[in-house]
């Protein structure tokens, strides 16, 4: 089946394997290039998520007896149907969220490969062990929690839900999914991809909506845990939700305002560290939490000759129609207001004094497809709030120890890089800086799915994606086990007449 119609694609959500109209508010998705419309109808009521979260129930008591080996069989017939489906998928995200094709192509394929790297996490940190403890056997087996929301964030439509979704149905808990409002066809064509890969109804549910639906999903009874991607602020509302539930799991990857630190290099280097910042700070439009937004350089010489390479290189960097013939690195942010927003924050920095080296602006005729930017920040006291926008800011740092102390100046911790500098110098930089991403000569973007993934702070909660995902979908269950039950050879203290009683023939 084609899901990418030419017609427009109609808000359904999918309760009990069955596809429904919604009975809440009207929304659509737009194209923020062109506005045309992508996706339209009503979100969810409150009585279809109460139903949505009451057939995830039902599911779950299906879905957790189908054994390890038929979920990795789902696991990996949904991989092959976004295989499958690539190309339609591509053009639906750059279409709905702005990023290029080229890059929406990336995210499909690294959806794909998300089911065997949590495949791989599963076997290596909740499978089940036996031990011999005290001449009994001692059994560390792993149980799914239940129903878990899922809230997807619009940057990442598909891989992101994915990085929660995988794990969670691979050790066997049911979900109810609600895609960002910015992206709901890309999030109802992930839905039903999961239900053509042979999902038993009402293991995997989908209900649209904006924060609201959302806030009403967090109070529902039948919930055992929500994995969120998104904002702090988001995140936060979530936390306050359910506080005085600690029976609740809540797993929040949120933002960064992250630190990219550079130390004095050899020339033939210098080319290396400038592309590697544009990668870090504008990739996406600079709409990853992972971003580079602060660009922490050394007060020196070499310093003010990096940042004459780097204006150049920002100026150069292409945008342009996210589906274009010839591709640019950059497409469009998620919507106008996204658009106006980073404006004003731009136009507030200057007015508090910052000083613009490059200045962000649209592309003529386009008011969402934004130039990358450089503020020298030097000086300003600027909120401690996260954007997300091609729009890095510079500081000056007269040391690593000087660079380490204004990377910290954040109640964010998610990413930092360090590029140049020796190994002793890495290592004390990955001991100083608050983050619980660290690369050395690497960009801050691009982490491997084969490694932990979240931050401290405002950052995270602890509860680290990508291959620890594992660890939060799931519980530890120990058992100490015997094929049967004989009396001890001597009674414990103060039972020796009930010894001597149970030793009676």
């Amino acid at each position: 089946m084609n899901y990418l119609s030419p017609s427009v694609m109609e808000s359904r959500q999918i309760i009990q394997g069955k596809e429904i109209a919604g009975d809440g508010a009207l929304g659509f998705s737009v194209d923020p290039v062109d506005e045309s419309l992508l996706w339209w109808g009503n979100y969810a009521s409150h009585a279809q998520v109460d139903a949505a979260f009451v057939s995830a129930r039902q599911g779950f008591k299906t879905w957790s007896q189908v054994s390890l080996s038929g979920r990795m069989e789902v696991a990996r017939n949904y991989a092959k149907l976004l295989k499958e489906h690539c190309d339609a998928l591509a053009v639906l995200i750059s279409a709905e969220m702005g990023k290029p094709v080229w890059e929406a192509i990336t995210e499909v394929n690294t959806a794909i490969a998300k089911v065997e790297v949590s495949i791989q996490s599963l076997e290596s940190r909740r499978w089940t062990t036996k031990d011999r403890v005290d001449g009994q056997n001692a059994v560390t087996r792993y149980k799914p929690l239940g129903v878990l929301l899922v809230l997807g964030p619009y940057n990442f439509p598909l891989h992101l839900p994915g990085s929660h979704i995988v794990p969670a149905l691979l050790a066997g808990n049911s979900i109810v999914f609600k895609p960002s409002e910015q992206t709901p066809a890309v999030g109802q064509y992930l839905a039903r991809l999961w239900q053509m890969a042979g999902l038993p109804a009402g293991v995997f549910n989908l209900i649209h909506g904006r924060g609201d639906v959302a806030a009403y999903a967090v109070t529902q009874p039948e919930l055992n845990g929500v994995l969120f991607t998104g904002s702090y602020r988001t995140g936060a509302a979530i936390h306050r939700s359910l506080a005085g539930q600690p029976e609740k799991l809540v797993a929040l990857e949120m933002g960064g305002i992250n630190p990219l630190v550079v130390l004095p290099v050899p020339e033939s280097e210098i080319g290396a560290i400038v592309y590697a910042i544009v990668q870090s700070a504008f990739i996406t439009s600079g709409q990853r939490c992972s971003c580079a937004r602060r660009l922490i350089l050394p007060h020196s010489d070499f310093g003010i000759d990096l940042m004459g390479r780097l204006i150049k290189a920002t100026q150069a960097v292409t945008v342009g129609l996210p589906q274009s013939d010839s591709q640019p690195f950059l497409g469009s942010v998620v919507h106008r207001a996204a658009a106006t927003q980073l404006m004003a924050t731009q136009n507030a920095w200057c007015e508090a004094g910052a000083k613009s080296m490059v200045r962000m602006e649209p592309l003529e005729g386009y008011p969402t497809i934004l130039k990358p930017g450089l503020i020298d920040v030097t000086g300003c006291q600027l909120p401690d709030e996260e954007w997300f926008g091609p729009l890095a800011r510079i500081e000056w740092a007269y040391d690593l120890d000087d660079a380490i102390r204004l990377a910290n100046s954040t109640a964010y911790g998610l990413a930092a890089s360090l590029l140049g500098g020796s190994e002793d110098d890495f290592e004390t930089f990955v001991a100083g800086v608050n983050a619980g991403v660290v690369n050395w000569n690497r960009q801050t973007t691009g982490a491997s799915g084969k490694l932990p993934f979240g931050g401290v702070g405002k950052s995270g909660n602890h509860r680290p994606s990508a291959f620890f995902a594992a660890d939060y979908v799931s519980y530890p269950v120990a058992s100490l086990e015997g094929a049967s039950l004989s009396l001890p050879s001597a009674a414990a203290t103060g039972l020796q007449e009930v010894f001597r009683i149970c030793s009676e023939k």
